[in-house]
């Protein structure tokens, strides 16, 4: 499984930016596909996730109502539309992706860089 995560990049606080990461290497019935994040200093946390099959997403708190996770099969990608952006979410942002039946996300993209300044 090959994740290729792009989009990243500097935006002022109120932005948007769109991150993409195209899967390859099998194919992805019943995986689970997924953004997290990491600021300088602190912890990996989730963002979204979503499923392949029937596209139910979940966001964190803190995504709800700014950030949307979506996927296309043909493209075989997933996107992550970030809007009303906030210093605090300056981080490294990866995808990752599990089977349904792993506990954790095992599958993981290089990061891709956001930077939002106020």
């Amino acid at each position: 499984v090959q994740l290729q995560a792009s989009g990243g990049g500097s935006v002022q606080a109120g932005g948007s930016l769109r991150l993409s990461c195209a899967a390859s290497g099998r194919t992805f019935t019943n995986w689970v596909m997924g953004w997290f994040r990491q600021a300088p200093g602190k912890e990996r946390e989730v963002v979204a996730t979503i499923t392949w099959n029937l596209g139910t997403t979940n966001y964190a708190d803190y995504a709800k109502g700014r950030f949307t996770i979506s996927r296309d099969k043909a493209k075989v990608t997933v996107y992550l539309e970030m809007d009303s952006l906030k210093p605090e979410d300056t981080a490294v942002y990866y995808c990752a992706t599990r089977s349904s039946a792993a506990r954790q996300f095992n599958y993981w993209g290089q990061g891709t860089l956001v930077t939002v300044s106020s």
